[in-house]
């Protein structure tokens, strides 16, 4: 019998976003014994650099070497592939995939790939994400290939965005934090995006604080369901807590 494959996750950025992965891979496979769930081999380490001082402030050191390291480790333990439960973090993807032999699945192109598979004609995405990740650009060239266009809040509802980002991180957001949250998720439909994209697994931690109307997709939950694809042939289909329409 073939052996199953295993994954590994470089996390702790940050490490809750990492449990909830998990989490979400565990919901995910069909198992009916312990035996059949995914080996998962972790490295939930938050002692990473920040990526926020490394790209916004331009205070920080790279957080790339770290990633690599911690890619070498888990493919020394015997991992057949890799993922890297932070979207922020993909800055550094190519700098990891050139540390190891064995693939690294990026969460970007996951997610792009299954937007566009279930809205093939959609022209306008609207993220929630990080301040770092509009800076880099990261979604805005991989949609950008297929024609469709990426929207961010405008600055001082980005602003807020990234402070309920702090505040989950910091356990401390509240009611004021997470309305001013849905208005900028609702200024992004008003802009004209078809379905909104939660693009930093921070958020995909209060992934049912959001109130939409129009689709949300989580790249948390996309990465998940992949995983479990790539061991299991498919994944379970389990409510989500994001709305699909």
């Amino acid at each position: 019998m073939e052996k199953e494959k295993s994954v590994g996750v470089i996390g702790g950025m940050g490490p809750e976003a990492t449990v909830d992965l998990m989490h979400r891979v565990i919901a995910l496979t069909p198992a009916a014994d312990d035996a059949d769930h995914i080996h998962m081999l972790v490295d939930n380490n938050p002692k990473v650099p920040s990526r926020i001082k490394a790209l916004i402030e331009g205070t920080g050191e790279s957080p790339g070497p770290f990633m690599a390291e911690m890619a070498r480790g888990l493919e020394r333990a015997g991992v057949d592939f890799l993922v890297i439960p932070c979207n922020t973090a993909h800055m550094y993807h190519a700098e990891v995939a050139e540390a190891v032999r064995i693939p690294v699945i990026n969460i970007l192109d996951v997610t792009v790939r299954q937007v566009l598979e279930r809205h093939p004609n959609i022209k306008k995405v609207g993220l929630l994400a990080s301040t770092a990740v509009e800076m880099t650009r990261l979604y805005h060239e991989k949609f950008a290939q297929k024609g469709v266009r990426v929207l961010f809040p405008e600055a001082d509802l980005q602003h807020d965005v990234m402070a309920l980002i702090r505040e989950v991180k910091a356990k401390n957001y509240n009611f004021d934090s997470l309305t001013r949250y849905n208005t900028a998720a609702t200024a992004l439909k008003t802009q004209g995006a078809e379905c909104l994209i939660l693009a930093c697994t921070e958020l995909s931690v209060i992934a049912d604080k959001l109130v939409s109307d129009i689709p949300v997709y989580d790249a948390s939950q996309l990465l998940a369901e992949h995983i479990v694809d790539q061991v299991k042939g498919e994944h379970k289909h389990v409510k989500s807590a994001l709305s699909e329409h």
